[in-house]
């Protein structure tokens, strides 16, 4: 596999909540989440460590178990983050930090896939055809956005919300995950929705984003939504102006 990627915090943020990691034939993006201001999550922990910590267990998982399925590698990397931090922080508190997942893994002549919350990938196909790989519940919640935190806790990790990656190592197997032959893939893309709000927000296509992608990298990518930010701004009223944004570019 030939992987390229970039992250970027947003701009004027001190820290990127968003992490990638890599190895031989696998990459994983993540973005991080934390509770409101205001709202106490019983972590001492920010968001930085929740996904430098997830990301790496999940890297030394996916190293050491390449034939394993996706769902049991993220739920071990969600115990053993779990485990990091569990003599010093109340994991029971449905605002711990949280974290969406895109995991792609090469395995012989086939291509895994497992999106957790709305971190997407999308799969060009070998005759141009693009397939995205989404998991869109986190925007299907009742009522609508804006939603309150009541309504967003409540559903959090729940049957009939949404699932994130934090203290419920059963979450991993809500996750999308599935398989396609290698040779129907001539590429792959992984990105936050900090870049995928170029699609979701400002206009363009999922074919448009692969194409630039695979043309000029993943680095133009957050180039332009940084332009799209300042032309356009917030996606929704309720959403800052910008995000950090991470993109992995993938081919073979």
């Amino acid at each position: 596999m030939r992987i390229a990627y970039e992250t970027a915090a947003a701009p004027g943020r001190p820290h990127n909540e968003d992490f990638v990691v890599a190895g031989p034939d696998w990459v994983a993006v993540l973005d991080g989440a934390t509770a409101p201001a205001g709202v106490a999550s019983g972590c001492v922990h920010d968001v930085p460590w929740l996904v430098a910590r997830l990301g790496g267990a999940l890297a030394h998982r996916l190293a050491t178990g390449p034939r394993e399925g996706l769902p049991d590698l993220v739920a071990a990397a969600i115990r053993d983050t779990m485990a990091a931090h569990g003599n010093t922080c109340d994991l029971t508190s449905p605002d711990s930090p949280s974290s969406t997942m895109a995991v792609l893994r090469r395995r012989g002549d086939v291509l895994d896939h497992l999106v957790l919350c709305d971190s997407p990938i999308v799969l060009r196909h070998t005759g141009g055809a693009v397939t995205v790989v989404d998991d869109d519940r986190l925007d299907h919640l009742p009522g609508g956005r804006p939603y309150g935190r009541e309504l967003v806790r409540g559903l959090r990790n729940r049957p009939g919300g949404f699932w994130v990656a934090s203290v419920v190592p059963e979450a991993a197997y809500e996750a999308r995950a599935g398989s396609v032959p290698l040779a129907d893939v001539s590429g792959a893309l992984l990105a936050t929705d900090g870049v995928t709000r170029l699609v979701e927000a400002y206009g363009w296509t999922w074919e448009r984003l692969v194409a630039v992608a695979g043309s000029d990298g993943p680095g133009r990518l957050i180039a332009e939504v940084r332009a799209a930010e300042l032309e356009h701004g917030a996606p929704y009223p309720t959403a800052k102006v910008h995000d950090d944004a991470t993109a992995a570019w993938v081919t073979w």
